[in-house]
């Protein structure tokens, strides 16, 4: 599989003309975005094809793996033992009736597809994914690399967010212009999210993207009203209860400028880090779980720490911190995907997927909490911090590992290489719904 975008790394971005809802929900779009792809911060990824990276016909154990790639990589069902689900699953928690929305540009062709095969392979139950279209979204072409990008990033974002919450319905919003740097394509994402959480058609959303706060007009000059402006749909979505969770980014972390990645950097948001798991064949943990070096977190210029963030005051200050929480997102470690919309690169990948992968895992995490309370738990951040404080079973700290050179070590207590920590999902999951 070629390389599929990851969060965007610094670089340049035009502004992009908000899009415009018609009366049929569907919209017309701005300018079209430079033909430039997000790559993984700190250098490309590398492609299918490479040895490290081979496309094969069906996926290999974990120690099949260790021998013959060199790096671990896992299937949803060690997933499931991994951050304890099959509690929540025996007990009829699967996300059934929960609606789960993905955000990304172009989407993939081949998706529900994809996640039949992906069904089959591991026998999850069946998952519909319904396509919104949002904007001109421009009919596929397997030889643009920025659409080919996006679709790989598609096929993580649904089939990840479905191995830990099979019975959620998946929500595919794709827009038209592709998201790059600074404001570049968002418009048209908030735009459209706006519009799912206006008709009822979201309960968690999530972003596998992420821009530099640095990347918006005006921002060296003090003015955030580039981004703040852009939020709507997010201030929108809590109040209709909808959870909105996003990508801490791949780049590391900086803990020498006040500069967070966005959308994981605002309030409203739970920003999802990024860690390293250890497990068997079985998917027992063979190690605590650690800090992904790659993992994104840092501290907002352009917001002030939030209520929720007063019990680790001691360790962001007066801004908001990131990352909240962190789920799985080692390249050494990833999991298996299946996609065809690349008729060349077609059959089974692990190869890696950052805090990518992480966001959709999260969000499916809040699904299932929604369907055990019964209702749409809103911004979640506020009962994270609460159980942080509390001690509760449900967040598991991580101690080790640290993120990139100018990052964040991971130790005891929140900090900002993993969050508040990683979740033991059924209880994070009971704990949220008895709130």
């Amino acid at each position: 599989m070629p390389a599929r975008l990851r969060l965007a790394a610094v670089a340049a971005g035009a502004f992009a003309l908000a899009l415009v809802p018609t009366v049929s929900g569907a919209g017309t779009a701005g300018p079209a975005a430079p033909a430039v792809s997000p790559l993984l911060a700190g250098g490309p990824l590398r492609h299918a094809g490479d040895p490290g990276d081979p496309v094969l016909a069906a996926p290999i154990s974990t120690s099949a793996c260790l021998t013959q790639l060199h790096r671990a990589c896992y299937s949803p069902l060690q997933y499931r033992t991994a951050y304890d689900v099959d509690p929540l699953y025996r007990a009829g928690i699967t996300g059934r009736g929960r609606t789960i929305v993905i955000v990304d540009s172009y989407g993939s062709p081949t998706v529900q597809h994809d996640l039949d095969v992906y069904d089959a392979r591991f026998g999850l139950p069946k998952g519909q994914v319904d396509v919104v279209k949002w904007g001109q979204v421009p009919p596929f072409d397997p030889k643009n690399a920025d659409m080919t990008g996006w679709a790989g990033e598609t096929t993580l974002d649904v089939e990840a967010a479905h191995a830990i919450a099979p019975g959620a319905r998946i929500v595919l919003l794709e827009t038209g212009v592709s998201e790059t740097e600074g404001p570049v394509g968002v418009p048209e994402m908030m735009s459209g999210i706006n519009h799912l959480v206006n008709a009822g058609q979201a309960d968690v959303v999530s972003m596998s993207w992420a821009t530099s706060e640095a990347e918006f007009p005006g921002f060296d000059a003090g003015d955030y009203t580039s981004l703040t402006t852009l939020r709507y749909a997010f201030v929108n979505a809590a109040k209709h209860g909808v959870t909105l969770t996003a990508s801490s980014g791949d780049g590391g972390g900086d803990s020498t400028r006040l500069d967070a990645a966005w959308p994981a950097g605002d309030p409203l948001v739970t920003a999802v880090g990024g860690t390293q798991l250890s497990l068997n064949d079985q998917g027992a943990r063979t190690a605590p779980d650690a800090a992904w070096s790659g993992s994104g977190g840092e501290l907002s210029k352009v917001f002030a720490r939030p209520g929720y963030q007063d019990p680790v005051r001691s360790v962001v200050g007066a801004h908001r911190g990131t990352p909240d929480v962190s789920m799985a997102g080692s390249p050494n470690g990833a999991l298996w995907l299946y996609s065809s919309f690349d008729p060349a690169h077609t059959g089974w990948t692990a190869d890696g997927a950052g805090t990518s992968e992480s966001s959709p895992l999260f969000a499916a995490v809040v699904a299932l909490a929604d369907q055990a309370a019964g209702h749409r738990l809103g911004v979640i951040d506020n009962d994270l911090y609460r159980l942080y404080a509390q001690h509760s079973a449900g967040i598991v700290d991580v101690t080790t590992g640290s993120t990139g050179p100018h990052g964040y070590q991971a130790g005891p207590g929140y900090d900002q290489a993993t969050g508040v920590g990683t979740p033991d999902v059924a209880k994070l999951v009971r704990a949220l719904a008895h709130r």
